[in-house]
């Protein structure tokens, strides 16, 4: 007799869109097809779950992986292997950090060609705006992006060709064209104008270490450039989406804007609720980002924030680079990009649940489901529940474990996080009910991710 499931995940806890149940889980075809107290029928393969928690697989809206150009900074394979490992099953691919940037189709195909049969997960690919391109986001937006990012500061990247900031006539005309599109901008906010004077004083001081780069990213370098373009988005009407915000200040800015009718939302990143500015001295430049880590004031404002429902979600901004890019004297000189892609999930929920006992329906929600709403994939990904697809993590909160680099998968292993304890682990993670992770065996599965086509 066939059997009647491909895989079946028996006696772990599920979590829910707001509740907690012990329940067994039939999938096949890759979807969700049976949720209940006890499933008795055969299965191809089974999972014993006893003890343990499935939760929706993380949906990362924000990493970098660097193809075309500069696959040697990271690469689709070992990039979404370590996304995989870390309990996450879908991914938004940003259009800088590769050579050509994601601003044209003919970028966009080349990428799209790279990445078939050469993901562990499925995927999705951002757009970007940038000054000159405004008539090419309507092909764009027909050719399949998710949406479209750009930079209120410089992007960082100083090679010919380069993903480059916008100007404000930009940001006003793209706006204009991503709301007649119907698609979604997601920001980059820090002022140009107020980092680059700050940056540029304390060089000519010969002042070039951490605290002189933190002191040149302040809070309100980063709230002005949301105030300025929430004031966009309500003369253009344009959908915004806020990237790694770093300040309780900008949060409830946006929180102001969001309730007064405004079409916005934001996320944060696991490493602005785990470590501060002190890391980049006891840690080195594995810790510097931008915007720049902040105070422990600031950290606990976010967790109160994610507590009251005001972020929206949880990206991990995975922006990894070659090892001799973390190495200099100079701090404005040194790559910055933290390097995370297969923590998130395993630090937010620990930290999150195990640490401050926030709900866990209330965090998955800002891994998966929020996401999914958010981006339009919520008819198949973001939940556990029938029909949807089997896209899931199973995680152990009894098996907390110290992180070595041996552990990780991306190309260089620049993880901050290492030799720190995390307080659970990812099991297996499936995605459309193939099993592309398992913590003892690895990686089992690594070509079959898909295009997600908005």
């Amino acid at each position: 007799m066939a059997a009647e499931f491909d895989v079946v995940i028996k006696g772990g806890h599920i979590v829910g869109y707001d509740r907690i149940e012990r329940m067994d889980i039939g999938i096949a075809g890759g979807v969700i097809t049976c949720i209940q107290e006890t499933i008795a029928e055969s299965a191809r393969m089974e999972i014993d779950a006893r003890g343990q928690v499935a939760v929706p697989g993380m949906i990362d809206v924000h990493v970098h992986l660097n193809e075309p150009g500069l696959g040697n900074w990271e690469g689709i394979p070992s990039g979404s292997a370590a996304l995989a490992a870390g309990g996450c099953t879908t991914y938004f691919d940003m259009p800088l950090n590769c050579l050509p940037p994601t601003t044209t189709v003919a970028a966009l195909k080349e990428k799209l060609e790279l990445a078939k049969q050469r993901s562990c997960i499925d995927y999705a690919f951002w757009g970007g705006l940038v000054p000159g391109n405004v008539e090419q986001l309507a092909p764009l937006a027909e050719a399949g992006v998710i949406g479209f990012k750009a930079f209120l500061s410089a992007a960082g990247g100083k090679q010919e060709g380069a993903f480059r900031e916008v100007d404000d006539r930009t940001l006003y005309q793209g706006m204009r064209e991503i709301a007649r599109l119907g698609k979604i901008l997601a920001l980059h906010a820090e002022s140009e104008p107020i980092i680059s004077a700050l940056a540029a004083e304390k060089q000519s001081k010969g002042l070039v270490s951490a605290k002189d780069y933190l002191y040149s990213r302040p809070i309100y370098a980063e709230f002005e450039a949301v105030r300025r373009a929430l004031y966009y988005a309500e003369l253009t009407g344009c959908a915004l989406h806020f990237v790694h915000i770093s300040s309780p200040a900008a949060v409830m800015e946006i929180r102001t804007a969001k309730r007064a009718g405004l079409n916005v939302t934001l996320e944060t990143c696991p490493h602005y609720l785990m470590l501060t500015g002190d890391a980049m001295e006891e840690i080195g430049a594995l810790a510097k980002c931008a915007p720049p880590l902040r105070t422990e004031e600031e950290l606990e404002g976010l967790w109160e924030a994610i507590r009251q429902g005001d972020i929206d979600m949880i990206s991990s901004d995975h922006s990894p680079c070659p090892p001799e890019l973390k190495v200099s004297d100079n701090w404005f000189d040194i790559w910055g990009g933290i390097s995370g892609a297969q923590s998130s999930l395993e630090l937010f929920l620990g930290e999150g649940y195990v640490r401050r006992d926030i709900p866990l329906p209330l965090l998955c929600r800002m891994l998966s489901t929020h996401p999914a709403r958010r981006f339009g994939l919520h008819s198949t990904k973001g939940e556990i529940r029938p029909g949807a697809d089997a896209d899931l993590a199973i995680v152990d909160f009894s098996a907390p474990y110290v992180l070595q680099k041996e552990h990780l998968y991306d190309r260089h292993k620049h993880n901050p996080y290492v030799g720190k304890q995390m307080e659970c682990r990812v099991k297996y993670t499936l995605v459309r009910g193939q099993l592309v992770y398992d913590w003892q065996s690895g990686i089992t599965n690594p070509k079959d991710g898909r295009w997600l086509r908005s």
